[in-house]
This record gives C-alpha cells, sequence and structure tokens, in this order.
C-alpha cells in the first residue's frame, strides 16, 4: 500500500508539483493539495496532475474548522509543508507528523517573516559563505523542530537575492522527493 500525504502550499507549488511528478504513485499517494490562497499557483499545477485542491481559509486551521475535517477525510500519514506561510497549531501536529522544507541552514535565518526573498537577502547581508535548505520536523514554533536534512550551496562573490533563490530552488527539487521517501519509511502504518 502506497503512503499517503497531504502536501501545504501557499504559492507557485513548484515543490508541490515536483513532489507529486517525482514519487512513484506505488509509493506513495498524495491524498490533496491543501491551500489558503486561492489564487495560488499551486492550484493550476494540482490540476494538470489530477491533484485534489482543498482550499480554506487561515480561519479554517483553528480546532473547529475544515482543515482538521479534511485531514480526518483524507488520513495522512505525513503532512508536508511546501512553501505554506502559516503556523501549524498544536492540535494539528499533536495527531499529524509533520515535515517542513526552509530555505536556509537553520537556525540561521529562520523564525516568523522568515520565509523566500527575506531568506536570501538575510543571507546575503549577513555575509555568509553558504546557504542551503533545512528539512525538519514541524513544532510549535516556526522552524524549531528536529532538523532531519541540510543541504548546502556556496554563495558567490557576486550573488542576488534572485540568483541565490535559483540555487536555493535547484536544491529543493533535487532533494525533496528523496528526503520524503527516507521519511515514509520510517513510519509505520
Amino acid at each position: 500500500m502506497p503512503k499517503s500525504i497531504v502536501i501545504f502550499a501557499s504559492g507557485s507549488g513548484s515543490n508541490a508539483e515536483n513532489i507529486i511528478a517525482t514519487l512513484h504513485p506505488d509509493q506513495v499517494h498524495v491524498s490533496a493539495v491543501y491551500c489558503n490562497n486561492a489564487q495560488a499557483g499551486v492550484i493550476d499545477r494540482c490540476q494538470k496532475w489530477g491533484v485534489p485542491v482543498r482550499l480554506f481559509e487561515n480561519g479554517d486551521l483553528n480546532p473547529e474548522g475544515k482543515v482538521l475535517q479534511y485531514l480526518h477525510q483524507d488520513q495522512p500519514q505525513l503532512l508536508v509543508l511546501a512553501g505554506f506561510l502559516r503556523r501549524i497549531p498544536a492540535h494539528i501536529l499533536t495527531e499529524f507528523k509533520t515535515i517542513n522544507l526552509h530555505p536556509a541552514l537553520l537556525p540561521k535565518f529562520g523564525g516568523k517573516g522568515m520565509f523566500g526573498h527575506h531568506v536570501h537577502q538575510a543571507v546575503l547581508s549577513a555575509k555568509e559563505s553558504q546557504s542551503g535548505i533545512t528539512f525538519h520536523w514541524v513544532n510549535e514554533a516556526y522552524d524549531e523542530g528536529a532538523v532531519i536534512a541540510q543541504f548546502s550551496c556556496a554563495i558567490d562573490p557576486d550573488e542576488t537575492a534572485l540568483s541565490l533563490a535559483n540555487k536555493i530552488h535547484e536544491l529543493e527539487h533535487e532533494h525533496f522527493p528523496k528526503i520524503l521517501s527516507s521519511v515514509l519509511q520510517t513510519i509505520s502504518e
């Protein structure tokens, strides 16, 4: 039986699509993509692959909201945050194992407001020699869960936030499916 995952995404959805396209359906079933942005590019990407999208409002993350109801219907073994920009509340985290991908080498450059170009600009402003990505378990604090794996890239002297973002995206697309496969092997039915 394939393991079931739900992906949470708020933006363009390139990582969600990469996961859907790369992971073998006999091993991993993407039950749905949950999205809190009705204009997000991830919606079109999911339609292309026939993956259902469950749209919700941020208030639906509360205990009485739609999100928990959806999760009980979909019964995923793992929640995957792929560019989702809201904190997952404790009542969901106690029921569902959840991992996140952060576009920097935690514990540096994490926390509320540290996403996308904000992270890359902060890394460059700090004159770091490398950046990268961190896969971590999600807990109640932003970007403070236990690290699963990190992958790094060098920062060139003439690096811009955009060129660094491109390097980070390459790392994400290369490693996200592998890390998910590895994590799912450790999760029992």
